[in-house]
């Protein structure tokens, strides 16, 4: 499964603000220049993010987005997952109705397996890890 646009999106968001001050309101524009997100797009997608808890949309003049959680409490998993639903890798991961053999195929089980996998990978990458080696983004102290 390819983790859609959306999903790309919101990772660089929360990537960038968990990379800047606690409780500092980040404009809309500054996130989506330095990041290389769409200006629409990513409105959409702080709407998501922020319904699942991670930010808050302030408005008015200095409005923008603002962290609500730690950067160790925020997995790639919770991000992806909140803007893309939940990752499944086949159809008959994501719906067992799908296909009758699903309780007794081999397949099945494989897909289910790998599934499980890339969920404990993601679900391990905290914002915190992810901000350690300096690759992903343009450092706040180096801006």
């Amino acid at each position: 499964m390819r983790i859609t646009r959306a999903g790309e999106y919101a990772v660089r968001c929360v990537l960038y603000m968990s990379d800047r001050e606690k409780n500092l309101i980040i404009s809309r524009k500054e996130i989506s220049k330095e990041m290389d997100i769409p200006d629409q797009f990513l409105g959409k997608i702080a709407q998501q993010l922020a319904r699942a808890g991670f930010i808050e949309i302030v408005q008015g003049a200095k409005g923008g987005y603002r962290l609500l959680k730690n950067p160790e409490e925020i997995t790639l998993l919770d991000v992806v997952e909140s803007v893309s639903g939940e990752i499944f890798l086949n159809d008959c991961i994501m719906n067992p109705d799908s296909c009758t053999k699903s309780s007794v195929c081999s397949v099945h089980a494989v897909w289910e397996e790998a599934r499980e996998q890339l969920r404990k990978t993601l679900r391990n990458a905290t914002f915190d890890k992810l901000l350690k080696d300096n690759s992903c983004i343009r450092r706040a102290d180096q801006a």
